[in-house]
């Protein structure tokens, strides 16, 4: 079997984001007319795969949900289990699993504020919502248009914002990376 290990760098910046993830889950606030909260959590995400290879991005998330689901607060809110999961607002968090490990496959070789940040809003924000769509669709039995109204559309403006700092963020972070070496 041809597998590399993971070097001592690695491993810390994914635990690092690991980290980063549990706490800006923290930073959330609830909306009246939904279950999804508005989080800083998706600017750690995508910070997440800007910062790390695609690989390396996927196993970090998934270490995060995994946490979760065992109990540990590090999902939005500070709440936890697998209920999370099956529940109204699950779909963002499988699709998180899928959907920034393709933004770290896109974000290129060099750091580029303009081109993470297209990654982001254009690849990211879509394919995310697809996920919540979906889910609140499944478990709260409504209407696509009343699914887009809680799942979507009060998120955009926020989630954008948090896409062109989550850039920002990238690049500063992967150029202070190779300064270090």
């Amino acid at each position: 079997m041809n597998t590399k290990a993971f070097s001592v760098q690695d491993l810390t910046k994914m635990a690092l984001c690991v980290a980063f993830c549990g706490v800006t889950a923290y930073i959330s606030f609830p909306l009246p007319f939904t279950p999804g909260m508005v989080t800083a959590l998706t600017l750690a995400l995508g910070v997440t795969a800007f910062v790390l290879p695609p690989k390396q991005t996927f196993l970090a998330l998934l270490t995060y949900v995994l946490l979760g689901c065992i109990g540990l607060p590090v999902f939005v809110g500070g709440t936890a289990g697998v209920g999370r999961l099956v529940g109204p607002t699950g779909g963002y968090i499988i699709a998180w699993l899928v959907v920034y490990p393709i933004i770290s496959a896109l974000k290129g070789d060099r750091p580029s504020f303009k081109r993470y940040a297209l990654v982001d809003i254009i690849v990211g924000i879509p394919l995310t919502y697809v996920g919540g769509l979906i889910s609140m669709l499944l478990v709260m039995d409504i209407g696509l248009k009343a699914a887009i109204v809680m799942a979507v559309l009060p998120y955009i403006p926020g989630d954008i914002i948090k896409c062109l700092m989550a850039a920002f963020l990238g690049v500063k972070v992967n150029q202070a990376i190779e300064r270090r070496r």
